[in-house]
Parts: structure tokens; C-alpha cells; sequence
């Protein structure tokens, strides 16, 4: 996606935009007159060479000769066409900032070093942190970007003209703006914005390809970035993305497509609606909803509502309950459940002999922390502490089974990086050792005696 990115800013800076006609030039000649005879011969002769490329040499040659020239200005205009025809990025831009140098305002030369300096900054951007190593070349699109947005019309150009000519070069700036926030800046928020304004410029069959598509993927990916995301409208501008991106992309996209839509919603129902409406229209409907999933209390608030006796609960569900559940949930079965024998299935996290710690939930055994804490009624010798990594199961499947009785819970909030839990506390254990299993013996068998 990174290199249809800088294909579709590259082919839109060199070849939408109208550029400076020879007649225009030779407009500007009428009214400039060269004395010297040599320089005069010299310019005619770059004038009028038609292979880009000895037009190029040619109009280098004639500025490192006469820098002073009265036909300077012609002469840089020519090159950066003459660069452009050739697509030598590195050379169009180094023109283009000396076209600017005598030309501040001159809607070509900044287009281009916009396109360039953003292909820069994008080529730079590490793929694992989001951040470009050349910042420079981002800001110095973005500053350039913005300059082109307040350029007037010049008195020469006429209103289609001109109209024309930014019609091309507003989308390009834009995106530069929000690559700079996205990629140097790290401003999501911002980011947001200046794509919403790129994609407003387009038709809505322009978003359909090129730098038009491209950005409304990064616009999607803008929105899942804030904080907190967007998930509404990041689900509406990766479903339009997905409409339209070649073969090749669409099960990348569509795989960030479920899992936000999904993750918001609690199931991919109704996505495939948002897919139809979405290929429709750029812009999201001022109607569109999407119900968010219910929260995990919610959730558990079902559970308990739908279930007749809670002590028929699995304990790993119990734990779910009092870790997720609201106070009063929480409370309620915690009511059923305190003082109550348990046995407490799980792996051993540590153990001295008077208190065992276990894991219970699959979550508990991933983070290899301790959401049981069982203190037994008895201590047990050294040679019986079961080893961290033990998995405690009950006598019926084999054991070893630890028993205790519930004593206290608490709710434990979640962090950015740690996730919600209940800690539930046991009293009066004892671990009842896994059984021996005495081989069987075959009853002696009665030889007759011989005769």
C-alpha cells in the first residue's frame, strides 16, 4: 500500500496539472530582448531542442553560463518541464526550488516540491514505529502545502484555467499536511481533518483509485489512532477503502475491517450493509449507527439474570462474574458462593506450605499470575508443597484436587496494559493427593495335576 501511495502522488503532480505552454513563454519573450548575441544564440538553441533530455542540458548549460540573464526566469519554467517530461524527480525538484527562489508563488514549482518532498518523508517512515527518519522532508511538504493553498490567481491565467490547475494541485496538498501530522507530528486528530479536506476536493470516483483511494484507507487508519478511536467512522472509510482497492489489497483491509467493526459492534452482523453503502458515497450518512457491543457487565448481568441457580456456575465463569460484573452483581453471587467448599482446578503458581497460589482462568495461566490465593487449614510438609507448574485437577479426573472454602474476593481494575480481574481468596484447604493406582493381579490359575 506504502508504494501505491507514492505512485498515486507522483503521477497526479506530473501529469493532472497543466504547466506553462510554450506560447505562453514565447509571450514572455516578445517583451524581453537579449543584446548579447552569443547569450541570444545560446538560449534559442536550449529553446528549441525537442528531446527533454538535451533541452534539459541544454537550459543547464545556458544558466550556469548567464545566470544573470534577463531570460532567466523563461529558462526555469522550461527546465522544470523539461525534468518533469523526464520524471528525474531529483532534478525537477532542484529546479523547482530555483524557480521558486524568482518565483515564490508559482503554483508548478510548489506542486512538485510538495509531491517530492512528501514521497521523501514517506519513503523515511519505519514501518514498525509509523515515524519518518526524514521529518524534514514531511515538514517542509506540509509548510510548502500550505503556502500553495493561499497562492491567488495570477492576472495572466484565466478563471478555468486556474481553476483547473488547483483542482490537481489542492488534493496533493492536503495530503501532504496530513502525512506531515501523521508521520512527523504524530497528530491523528489533525490528521483526520486534513484527509476529511483532501477527500472533499475529489469526486467521488476519484476516491476511487490512486492518491483519492489511498487516503481514505489513511483516513481510516487516522481515526482508529485517536484516542479513543473513532471506530464508526474508521468502520465506514475501511469498507469504502475495501470496495475499491485492487485484488491484492482487499484482504488486508477487509481483515482491519472485521476486527474494528467487530471489536465495536461484538459481531461482524450488519457490516455487509455498511459494505453496500459505503461504495455508494464518500462521506458517512448523518444516520449511521452502529450498536456497540455490551459491555462485559452487561454481558454478565445476562448471565446471572438467565441462570436459575448460580451454583451451578463453572468456577472459571464465577471468577468472570465477580471480576467483570457490576457491585451488585458481583455481590449477589458472591452471596451464593462465600463460605461454600470449592475444589480449584488450575497450575500452580507458587507455594509455601501454608498457602498455594493458582491460576484458574485461561487469562490467569497466559500472564502466569495468581488469581486464586488458597491458604490451607494444615501446613504441609516440605516434600508435599506441589512445584510452580503443577496442574491441580479433581480426584475424579486423577488429581492431585485442592480444596478450600471461599472466603473473600476482590475486584482488581485493569490498566493500558493489564486487563480487569477478581482475586478470590480461599480458607481451611487441603490437598488431597493424586491416586495410586495398585496394578491389577490375575487370580492364580488351577493347573490340573498331570496323570
Amino acid at each position: 500500500m506504502k508504494k501505491l501511495v507514492l505512485a498515486s502522488v507522483m503521477a497526479l503532480a506530473t501529469t493532472c496539472l497543466v504547466l506553462p505552454s510554450l506560447q505562453a513563454q514565447s509571450q514572455d519573450q516578445s517583451t524581453i530582448t537579449i543584446k548579447d548575441p552569443a547569450e541570444y544564440n545560446a538560449y534559442n538553441q536550449a529553446y528549441t531542442q525537442s528531446d527533454p533530455k538535451a533541452k534539459a542540458a541544454a537550459l543547464e548549460s545556458f544558466i550556469q553560463q548567464y545566470p544573470q540573464s534577463v531570460v532567466k526566469l523563461a529558462v526555469l519554467k522550461m527546465l522544470v518541464g523539461a525534468y518533469q517530461q523526464l520524471g528525474d524527480s531529483d532534478h525537477l525538484l532542484s529546479a523547482s526550488t530555483a524557480l521558486l527562489q524568482m518565483d515564490p508563488n508559482n503554483l508548478e514549482a510548489i506542486l512538485f516540491s510538495v509531491a517530492i518532498k512528501n514521497s521523501n518523508c514517506k519513503k523515511s517512515v519505519n514501518q514498525a514505529t509509523g515515524v519518518a527518519a526524514d521529518s524534514q522532508s514531511c515538514d517542509d511538504a506540509a509548510l510548502l502545502a500550505q503556502k500553495g493553498l493561499k497562492v491567488a490567481k495570477p492576472a495572466d491565467i484565466s478563471a478555468d484555467e486556474w481553476k483547473t490547475q488547483t483542482d490537481a494541485a489542492y488534493p496533493v496538498f492536503e495530503s501532504a499536511i496530513a502525512a506531515d501530522d501523521v508521520y512527523s507530528k504524530k497528530d491523528f486528530k489533525a490528521a483526520v481533518e486534513d484527509y476529511k479536506k483532501e477527500l472533499m476536493l475529489f469526486t467521488a470516483q476519484q476516491t476511487q483509485s490512486g492518491t483519492g483511494l489511498v487516503d481514505t484507507l489513511n483516513l481510516a487508519e487516522a481515526y482508529v489512532k485517536l484516542s479513543p478511536p473513532d471506530t464508526v467512522n474508521a468502520v465506514w472509510f475501511y469498507a469504502r477503502a475495501w470496495n475499491f482497492a485492487p485484488a491484492g489489497f482487499k484482504p488486508v483491509i477487509e481483515k482491519k475491517l472485521d476486527y474494528w467493526y467487530s471489536k465495536f459492534h461484538g459481531s461482524l452482523d450488519g457490516l455487509d450493509a455498511i459494505k453496500t453503502q459505503s461504495a455508494a458515497t464518500v462521506f458517512p450518512p448523518g444516520t449511521l449507527v452502529i450498536t456497540p457491543a455490551d459491555t462485559p457487565a452487561e454481558k454478565i448481568h445476562k448471565i446471572l439474570v438467565t441462570t436459575p441457580d448460580l451454583s451451578t456456575l463453572a468456577l472459571a465463569d464465577k471468577e468472570l462474574v465477580l471480576a467483570f460484573g457490576s457491585k451488585d452483581d458481583a455481590d449477589k453471587l458472591w452471596a451464593v458462593m462465600k463460605d461454600k467448599v470449592t475444589p480449584v482446578p488450575g497450575t500452580v503458581i507458587d507455594a509455601t506450605t501454608t498457602t498455594i497460589k493458582v491460576a484458574v482462568t485461561d487469562d490467569a495461566k497466559q500472564a502466569k499470575t495468581a488469581d486464586f490465593i488458597v491458604n490451607l487449614k494444615a501446613p504441609l510438609a516440605d516434600k508435599d508443597v506441589p512445584a510452580a507448574g503443577t496442574e491441580l485437577r479433581l480426584m475424579s479426573d486423577g488429581g492431585p484436587e485442592l480444596d478450600g472454602t471461599y472466603d473473600t474476593y476482590t475486584q482488581i481494575p485493569g490498566t493500558d496494559t493489564v486487563a480487569q480481574s477478581a482475586q478470590i481468596v480461599l480458607r481451611d484447604a487441603f490437598l488431597q493427593e493424586k491416586k495410586k493406582v495398585v496394578p491389577h493381579k490375575p487370580a492364580a490359575s488351577h493347573h490340573p495335576a498331570a496323570h
